[in-house]
């Protein structure tokens, strides 16, 4: 049983993408900030299932905070499989935002990357095992108005994935970054309706995300070995 740390677990993707790997047979840490409740409910849910899960809180913006948190988990053995899931929205055109909504969004998904991720690698580079996926969007691929800095952080997110894949492809971990497109969540209910997703989406849905999950599945399996520094959209042909 390999140990899975998803960051951002309590939200819809992410509580999809623990399901998936604790069925795939993971100890599966669920990672919440201030949705605690959320990840304890969920971990609940798995362990009545017969899985090994539990939930955990951190913000990932504090670099103290996360080494706390991860010194604490390491102890128990590495975690071989990290799913970064974490992120925010604060969306506003540019020449409106506010400096706060930009260094608040990318504090969350990039500074939150690296002091997630650079902690748990050596243990993980000493198990010659490991998987990394990094959940981004299509906004960083394609652009969106009103998220520039939403697109620019996800964007980040890329150049780090195929970076780090070459750092550690000679030791069995693969890193690789996941674009979803518009899915079914409580944060895309709010942003589109109906008439938009049938607009925007040559599939004429959203997502689910368990789609997005069994993706992040695969890439954290032993089949999906020779897969690494790729960013896979998962959009329904929005491009």
């Amino acid at each position: 049983m390999k140990r899975a740390l998803v960051s951002g677990g309590s939200g819809g993707i992410g509580a999809a993408i623990c399901r998936r790997l604790a069925e795939q047979g993971h100890e599966v840490l669920i990672h919440a900030n201030r949705g605690l409740d959320r990840a304890e409910v969920l971990a609940a849910e798995l362990q009545a299932a017969g899985h090994c899960a539990r939930a955990i809180a951190f913000d990932v913006t504090s670099a103290e905070q996360s080494a706390a948190a991860l010194e604490a988990l390491l102890e128990d053995g590495p975690i071989q499989i990290l799913v970064n899931n974490a992120g925010v929205h604060d969306d506003a055109v540019l020449p409106g935002m506010r400096a706060e909504q930009w260094h608040n969004v990318l504090d969350v998904s990039l500074n939150g990357f690296f002091h997630v991720t650079q902690p748990l690698l050596m243990p993980m580079i000493r198990t010659r095992w490991g998987r990394i996926v990094n959940v981004s969007s299509v906004a960083a691929l394609a652009g969106n108005r009103g998220q520039v800095n939403y697109a620019a952080a996800k964007a980040g997110l890329h150049g780090a994935t195929k970076s780090l894949a070459l750092e550690l492809a000679s030791r069995g971990i693969t890193v690789n970054a996941v674009a979803p497109g518009i899915i079914d969540t409580e944060m895309s209910e709010s942003a589109f309706d109906a008439a938009a997703i049938k607009q925007m989406v040559p599939m004429q849905r959203a997502g689910r995300p368990d789609e997005v999950a069994a993706l992040v599945g695969f890439l954290c399996s032993d089949d999906a070995a020779y897969i690494s520094g790729q960013v896979l959209s998962i959009n329904g042909a929005m491009y």
